[in-house]
């Protein structure tokens, strides 16, 4: 790529817009303006730096894209927020108040953070451990694999969220209930996902495999978990987002700690520029679980 390529880009005159929009009076106050302008000016720098690193004229088209994507939104959000008052400073306080409140509960968000991906991470891993293997056998065998099918369907078609009540009676703790939750919640469509994927192998493959004479663990390991594992990934992708937003419930129910109980909690005493703030990180979480699985979803798949 030329350097014009690189650099010239209508994401950087959106950057200019979002500081002469700041910088133009309006009909409220933003305290904490600086906050917006040096998170803006962060933001920008990384963008010259990957417009410099990027080697791939299409990942740099999608970065800035998405760059260009969040100048418009703060820009508008400024516009309608600080500059004309359309939306009510209470429900929406100004971007850069949420920058530094964001700062100011740092400490706090990141034990929150840990406290939720811990019981994601429990739950979830502990679906994989036992959907892949059981999905595996019960579908290497096509009558036993058909039965479950439908009983998967019924078992999938319950909300996980309704067996708290249980959860609450039957375990010893809010915690291990919210791992319940996350584990009913990733099993089942990782499991449909296993099976989908082993009866769904080439029936040539199984023909040659059974001429080598393979063992019955080698046929689950070496020829149906591999071919399974692109629709292994479709269900792990889908359990881990319907995971999360389970999980925001269940902290929002009754948990101490977690993200969900962070949002609940401020916004019980009206206090919305730490329940935005709460929002917001929730969805860079899951964006940030959701690229790193992403990633080894492309490193495993390498072969497809």
């Amino acid at each position: 790529m030329t350097a014009k390529e690189r650099y010239l880009r209508p994401v950087h005159l959106l950057f200019v817009v979002l500081l002469v929009i700041v910088a133009v009076p309006g009909k409220n106050t933003d305290e904490y303006a600086l906050w917006l302008v040096g998170t803006a000016a962060v933001i920008e720098a990384v963008t010259l730096a990957a417009s410099a690193l990027f080697k791939k004229k299409q990942s740099l088209q999608l970065f800035t894209d998405i760059v260009g994507f969040l100048y418009v939104f703060l820009s508008l959000w400024t516009l309608a927020t600080v500059k004309t008052g359309l939306l009510k400073r209470t429900l929406f306080p100004p971007f850069g108040t949420i920058i530094h409140q964001f700062y100011e509960d740092r400490a706090k968000i990141i034990v929150n953070i840990g406290a939720s991906l811990s019981i994601i991470a429990q739950g979830f891993f502990l679906a994989l451990i036992v959907a892949i293997p059981l999905g595996l056998v019960i579908a290497s065998n096509a009558r036993a694999g058909n039965a479950a099918s439908y009983i998967t369907k019924f078992f999938s078609s319950i909300p996980p969220i309704v067996y708290i009540p249980y959860g609450i009676a039957l375990l010893p703790t809010l915690h291990s209930c919210s791992v319940m939750v996350v584990f009913l919640a990733s099993f089942w469509p990782v499991f449909a996902a296993t099976m989908s994927g082993v009866m769904g192998v080439d029936k040539k493959i199984l023909d040659s495999a059974r001429v080598l004479s393979l063992s019955r663990l080698s046929m689950l390991f070496e020829i149906y978990l591999p071919a399974a594992l692109p629709q292994i990934f479709l269900g792990v992708n889908q359990g881990l987002s319907v995971s999360f937003i389970l999980l925001t419930s269940a902290e929002m129910i009754g948990a101490q700690d977690g993200m969900g109980y962070y949002v609940k909690n401020y916004s019980d005493f009206g206090d919305y520029t730490r329940t935005i703030v709460g929002l917001l990180v929730i969805g860079f979480v899951v964006i940030a679980v959701t690229f790193a699985v992403g990633k080894v979803q492309k490193a495993l798949l390498k072969w497809k």
